[in-house]
């Protein structure tokens, strides 16, 4: 599979691979469960941890850009030639988050409660532009590779458009390169070429570091399950998402906040609210509730009985 997420194909074989082991029996097909995820999540840490100790990034020239640099993170071992050079691990630039995961995602139900991961990024370039939110579309080049080295995708030359809310599912997938993108910043403006290409100056780029649990776990997808994984990133342009249309932000369609748009649905129509044009149900769409007689939106939105509750989520009004 090439540029990372084809996201229909990505969740069908993430759900293939995450129930389904092809292990020889009598009907040719065992069943085997995924492995514990808080169990998996320490694991990788582990590896993520010595990985960082033992590896470092060409961060002398982001330090000192040579002539024609295009600022692309480029990771290699120390050793050697290499031996005196300083490890990510102990670099002022690397940072760490959480992000939680339920056991659930992954079809385990046993212990199915919500674990906390830890994944690191390293922001080698800040950017001019702006931070995208985890349901943003994004315009990125990257490289994706497991611990070892393995190259399992790569868009570091062309990129590729990412709808952020799009890399995740109810299957948890990529969650760790939707949450660690919103730490860096796109680039200042386009710049377009009269041959039909474009550039971009002052975009922000770095890296990536997740544990399996926030990428695809027992999935074979890179090649090896349960891989922590790393994604080598240039954050070009962001162009803030509305994915249904109706005027609002999909972004604030997040109403309890937990950075996941599929739990919100205001109406209980089975349609979250960031793909429902009618969010509140009562058959007057969103746009119109929020929008004045010249179809200019309307700031701070209209609560009409002053509830506190905007009309567009409120079916008494």
């Amino acid at each position: 599979m090439t540029h990372l997420m084809r996201y229909g194909i990505l969740v069908s074989l993430f759900l293939t691979f995450a129930f389904f082991s092809c292990k020889k029996d009598d009907d040719g097909v065992e069943t085997v469960p995924p492995r514990d995820l808080s169990e998996v999540a320490l694991e990788d840490d582990d590896e993520i941890k010595e990985y960082l100790q033992t590896h470092f990034y060409n961060y002398e020239e982001f330090e000192n850009p040579p002539a024609g640099f295009d600022y692309k993170v480029k990771v290699d071992t120390i050793a050697g030639d290499n031996a005196d050079k300083t490890p990510i691990s102990e670099s002022p630039l690397l940072k760490s988050a959480t992000a939680t995961v339920s056991a659930s995602e992954f079809g385990i139900s046993d212990g199915a409660e919500d674990i906390a991961h830890t994944y690191y990024y390293l922001v080698a370039r800040e950017g001019e532009g702006e931070h995208p939110t985890v349901a943003d579309s994004t315009y990125v080049l990257y490289e994706g590779y497991r611990l070892d080295g393995t190259l399992f995708d790569s868009a570091i030359s062309s990129g590729v458009w990412f709808d952020l809310q799009g890399t995740i599912s109810t299957a948890g997938a990529i969650k760790g390169f939707q949450f660690g993108l919103t730490h860096f910043k796109s680039g200042d403006g386009i710049i377009d070429n009269p041959d039909g290409t474009f550039e971009v100056q002052g975009f922000g780029s770095g890296m990536i570091i997740m544990p399996s649990g926030l990428a695809y776990f027992n999935s074979a997808q890179v090649g090896e399950s349960y891989a922590p994984i790393i994604f080598n990133i240039n954050l070009l342009v962001v162009n803030t998402a509305d994915h249904d249309g109706d005027g609002i932000p999909s972004i604030e369609e997040d109403r309890n906040g937990n950075k996941n748009l599929f739990d919100d649905d205001t109406d209980g129509d089975n349609a979250p609210n960031y793909l429902d044009g009618d969010d509140d149900g009562d058959g007057v769409s969103t746009r119109s509730e929020i929008t004045d007689e010249n179809g200019e939106i309307i700031i701070p939105y209209p609560d009409a009985d002053n509830d506190g509750i905007p009309d567009y989520l409120d079916p008494d009004n």
